[in-house]
């Protein structure tokens, strides 16, 4: 015989078969589908979309999705709220599938927001990670050490809540520190957070997987990735709104044994506010590029590898220039900063807005100058450069080793030398080495190899240039203290050598010459090269040896 609690337990199980029943039934009136979430993963994430308080008053509730599309359960579908949320969620871009849930449903899916991390939700892959909590976070990590610290206390507490905000310590200890990049690379028994800083990846700190989890759920989430697709690449981007700037981020993500290796790529439109004076150009080759960049018509191209600074470097020449009456066009894959009061137009492959139809169109645009984000094949190149000989003045990227690769590199893609030649004012060769940080270097003596090189440099300088005292011949290595983060270095700068294309030099062009022959006419415009750039540096304490082999090769 039954006992009183066993009857109270099946007349419980009825009523929910009941409720079930009845809910399947109304299904069908609204012409809508049927579904029972208790058995159902709710996926926080999405749960999130809609604010708790809301998704109570309007019995609503995100359940799951993939990308932008959610299935959404809803309780009264006839209710007012649940409509005007409804229809919020699809003017923020999300594709939408109601379902009609029962109050157990409900109920078991609202029981899950005391799990949701806290965050601020805007449209369309903007997300403001919390802006508050973002700007306390700034003010805290000041420091390496203090990231770390702020990062293991609220890892270590355990709480859901609390570990929601290890991405935006995250990302307060790279902005603080001037990361470029935020690299989070899963192991077996951990995972690992290591920063770019000054083009140098620095290992940071570690953490569990648990935590992993949480992380790399939001970053997808935020970016608009897919959240159950962890054996493909990905890439995504969402803007974090500070108080007076907006951080553009890019993120991606690539499938490992351990998980997700995960890189966010922070653009602050501070770090390329580089003036053109503050390039760290040497006085003659400034006025040598301040004459190009001042010309009415012309192609000026920035040369060198992935991370080289070339973009920064052109858009030092745009603000250098900028002024009401000239028209400023540019075409990026993708626009990486804001600038202001110029036109940015960006590629888009899919639509078929590339490079060379995007040229097309910017020339019917009227512009006095243009940006084109890299050349990367003869079709862009031919009209880049025949803009250069209509009227405008075109500015570029190109992947080169050096200035004199400039020819030869457009020449195999196909360029005609007797186009290029009249085109081209100026090609720029470029790296990146880091500043010794002035609060620590350390004055010495140069070993013997080094003042061989420094001695052997110096003496090729060209006479234009004058020539460094090598009497009582000093450098400076790094060290370290707390304003650099006990990494000895602080920010970078360029170090250049350019090919100005200038009579002589355009007649050999169209002769489709061999390196050697342009590097010969290149040494006697009188600038220095880039290997007599970086000692120059060396000498004046800008940088140190070490850190120059690090970036080129020293050897004559």
């Amino acid at each position: 015989m039954e006992t009183h609690e066993e009857q109270k337990q099946k007349i419980k199980r009825l009523l929910i078969k009941e409720e079930e029943e009845v809910t399947q039934i109304l299904a069908q009136k609204y012409g809508i589908p049927y579904i029972n979430l208790i058995n159902v993963t709710i996926e926080l994430d999405y749960l999130k979309l809609i604010p708790e308080d809301k998704a109570r008053e309007a019995s609503i509730v995100v359940f799951s999705g993939t990308g932008k599309q959610i299935n959404v359960g809803l309780k009264k579908p006839n209710l007012q709220l649940a409509q005007n949320l409804l229809k919020k969620l699809t003017e923020d871009g999300y594709k939408v599938q109601t379902y009609l849930i029962s109050s157990k449903s409900l109920e078991k899916a609202l029981s899950r927001y005391k799990e949701v991390p806290e965050f601020i939700q805007t449209t369309r892959g903007t997300v403001n990670i919390s802006t508050e909590a973002m700007e306390e976070f700034l003010s805290q990590t000041n420091t390496l050490d203090r990231l770390k610290e702020l990062f293991d206390k609220r890892n270590e507490s355990g709480e859901t809540r609390k570990i929601s905000q290890l991405l935006e310590i995250m990302i307060s200890g790279a902005l603080k520190t001037d990361a470029s990049d935020i690299h989070i690379e899963p192991h077996e028994d951990k995972t690992k957070l290591r920063l770019r800083i000054d083009g140098v990846l620095h290992d940071i700190l570690e953490f569990n997987s648990r935590s992993y989890q949480l992380i790399a759920s939001r970053i997808k989430l935020i970016s608009e990735m897919q959240l159950n697709i962890r054996e493909q690449a990905q890439d995504g981007r969402f803007t974090i709104n500070l108080k007076d700037t907006k951080i553009e981020v890019r993120s991606s993500t690539l499938p490992g044994p351990n998980g997700e290796s995960i890189v966010l790529r922070l653009l602050d439109p501070n770090t390329i506010s580089i003036s053109f004076e503050d390039l760290g150009l040497q006085p003659r080759l400034q006025e040598a590029i301040e004459k190009e960049i001042a010309k009415p018509n012309g192609m000026i191209l920035s040369t060198g590898p992935t991370g080289s600074g070339k973009t920064t470097t052109l858009y030092s020449f745009l603000k250098k220039i900028s002024s009401p009456s000239i028209k400023i066009i540019t075409i990026e894959d993708p626009i990486e900063y804001h600038l202001p009061n110029i036109t940015q137009t960006q590629t888009n492959d899919k639509e078929g807005y590339t490079f060379s139809t995007g040229l097309r169109s910017i020339l019917r645009q009227d512009p006095d100058v243009i940006l084109v984000g890299e050349i990367r094949d003869i079709e862009a190149a031919s009209i880049a450069l025949n803009a250069a000989l209509t009227g405008h003045l075109v500015l570029s990227t190109l992947h080169t080793n050096n200035a004199i690769g400039t020819i030869p590199r457009l020449i195999d893609l196909g360029a005609n030398p007797s186009t290029i030649a009249p085109s081209i004012n100026v090609a720029i060769a470029q790296r990146l080495v880091r500043k010794l940080c002035p609060f620590c270097k350390k004055r010495t003596e140069p070993k013997k190899e080094e003042r061989e090189i420094i001695e052997k440099i110096v003496s090729s300088f060209p006479k234009e240039n004058e020539k460094p005292s090598l009497k009582n011949l000093k450098i400076f290595t790094s060290s370290s203290c707390e304003k650099c983060n006990n990494i000895g270095y602080r920010g970078r700068m360029g170090i250049f050598e350019i090919l100005l294309i200038d009579d002589k030099m355009e007649t050999i062009i169209l002769k489709n010459p061999p390196e050697t022959e342009i590097k010969q006419a290149m040494d006697e415009q009188g600038f220095l090269n880039m290997k007599q750039d970086a000692i120059s540096k060396i000498i004046d304490g800008m940088t140190s040896f070490d850190e120059v082999k690090r970036i080129i090769d020293l050897n004559w």
